[in-house]
């Protein structure tokens, strides 16, 4: 047997099933108009946010990476409840554009943004974050054209990284960013060249667990950004210290201690350094805001046995939930929260494997994990699968189409 990993907060049993901002799965997937369905709860997004302001110094804003879900409906939402938007291409801008969302409010990473998309964010008013010398200059080569100041922060590649982090964004070599010692000469040929300077940006790394390991790199964040400001030689308008805050997928994960990062923070941020005495300061976090708000149903479509092996077949898989399928860069598959929705409050009765509608042996939900007993027609359910699922996923792999999304 392989356990699952734990059920998030804020759902619960009706009649039976699991119930989604106090609604059955089987009448939400009716509203939708079948399955596969990713579902997501607009309290628990509304719940989360509140609960960083509450931790968070006054001072330090929070910013949606919007990569972590792009559902219009979604960014909408987070337009009422954010500080700012980071963006990672000009798909991102448009949507950001099509809701009205402020480009004063937006900042745009990414180390490879083609001139096209330069030259759409610098007509929307919008920051960039520059990876490269060779970016700046080409976004300043573009301002010029248009007869407009590109408005320029610098992305920093530090020397070092955030400790236990799923994916490292900063330590030695790499494409993000430009190498820490090279960046106050950038800024001041920015800066002298007639851009609007905005500051630095600063990602170490996602997913950690670890209190102690975030608290350790923003820590470090601020330092490098005190002494990098001091370099430069100008006032830093703003720094985002990127963000790492991770939630809990897989069996023996426990969740971050909010409060304790919180208050760490704090206590820095009450004795800045004068170089950041007037600087801006905020969090940029996607998954940590929307992962636990969404789940994924898909539903069984065929019960069958091999070897004295059940597998429970699904309409789903992973080219709508990679992540969960473990081919999304882990290194040994674990089982992501899951749970027989329709059956939701039954005890665990059989061991099962779940699985997709894909030919491939990679579509994998769920192995060896004790579940009630399914029958064809059952709902399955995927949670943490408010982040990187639906637009993180191979959609288009053997053509069955994307799932069906909601926000309620």
């Amino acid at each position: 047997m392989k356990p699952v990993g734990p059920i998030p907060p804020g759902y619960t049993a009706l009649d039976g099933e699991l119930a989604i901002a106090g609604r059955t799965a089987s009448a939400l997937v009716a509203e939708a108009g079948g399955t596969p369905l990713f579902v997501y709860d607009r309290a628990l997004l509304d719940a989360r946010v509140a609960q960083l302001r509450a931790a968070l110094p006054v001072r330090v804003g929070i910013n949606y990476a919007v990569k972590a879900n792009p559902l219009p409906a979604v960014v909408a939402h987070m337009a009422g409840l954010v500080d700012g938007f980071d963006i990672a291409s000009a798909g991102e801008l448009a949507i950001c554009h099509r809701l009205g969302i402020d480009p004063a409010r937006i900042s745009f990473a990414g180390p490879g943004k083609r001139d096209d998309e330069l030259t759409a964010a610098i007509e929307a008013g919008v920051t960039l974050n520059c990876e490269s010398a060779g970016e700046a200059a080409r976004a300043l080569a573009i301002g010029a054209r248009l007869g407009k100041p590109p408005r320029i922060a610098i992305r920093v590649n530090p020397s070092f990284e955030l400790k236990g982090s799923g994916m490292k964004m900063g330590g030695g070599a790499k494409p993000f960013g430009v190498d820490a010692d090279k960046v106050p000469a950038l800024a001041r040929q920015v800066i002298a060249a007639g851009a609007e300077w905005r500051g630095l940006h600063i990602f170490t790394g996602s997913q950690t667990l670890s209190a102690d390991a975030i608290i350790e790199a923003q820590g470090k964040v601020l330092d490098l950004a005190a002494t990098l400001a001091e370099a430069i030689g100008h006032p830093l308008p703003k720094l985002n210290m990127g963000g790492g805050f991770g939630i809990p997928y897989f069996p023996g994960d426990t969740p971050l201690d909010l409060a304790q990062v919180g208050a760490a923070l704090a206590e820095r941020v009450a004795h800045l350094p004068s170089a950041l005495a007037e600087t801006d300061l905020c969090l940029e976090l996607g998954r940590y805001l929307t992962g636990e708000a969404g789940v994924y149903l898909c539903r069984v479509i065929d019960r069958k046995e091999s070897h004295g092996v059940t597998y429970l077949v699904t309409d789903g898989g992973l080219h709508h939930q990679l992540a969960a399928s473990g081919n999304f860069g882990t290194v040994v598959r674990r089982n992501y929260p899951s749970a027989i929705a329709t059956r939701f409050d039954a005890p665990a009765s059989e061991e099962v494997n779940i699985v997709g509608c894909l030919c491939t042996p990679l579509d994998r939900l769920a192995d060896n994990a004790m579940m009630p007993h399914a029958d064809v027609g059952d709902l399955v359910a995927i949670f943490c699968a408010g982040a990187y699922g639906a637009s993180a996923s191979p959609s288009g792999f053997l053509g069955h189409g994307p799932a069906r999304e909601m926000l309620i």
